[in-house]
């Protein structure tokens, strides 16, 4: 059985918000990942674990947690149908550009 869909039914989603969800994706999520690997090594390298940077570290680390979940993992989850793809953005998008901010620090503190 085949169903034909209007064409204005195939796509609900609104332009700005593939554009925002690829931007998200593509640019400003690995930013973010890359600085916070950076910034989190950097604590761990330093040795200075005061209070104040703990948490910064911390609250850091649930804020990431949420954004590859709620904005990258949702969002691949809802458009396609297998799992393996919403894991694979997650990937790309967030555990890898985060392994490299940590290695850029660990290379800079070895110099």
């Amino acid at each position: 059985m085949t169903l034909l869909l209007d064409p204005q039914q195939r796509s609900t989603r609104p332009a700005w918000h593939v554009f925002f969800s690829h931007t998200l994706r593509y640019v400003l999520a690995p930013l973010l990942f890359i600085s916070s690997g950076f910034f989190t090594a950097n604590f761990i390298v330093s040795a200075h674990y005061t209070w104040p940077r703990t948490s910064r570290v911390f609250v850091l680390t649930l804020t990431l947690l949420i954004l590859a979940y709620e904005f990258i993992y949702k969002d691949r989850t809802i458009q396609s149908s297998t799992p393996d793809r919403a894991f694979n953005a997650v990937l790309y998008s967030c555990m890898i550009p985060y392994a490299l901010g940590v290695l850029i620090m660990l290379a800079l503190a070895k110099l």
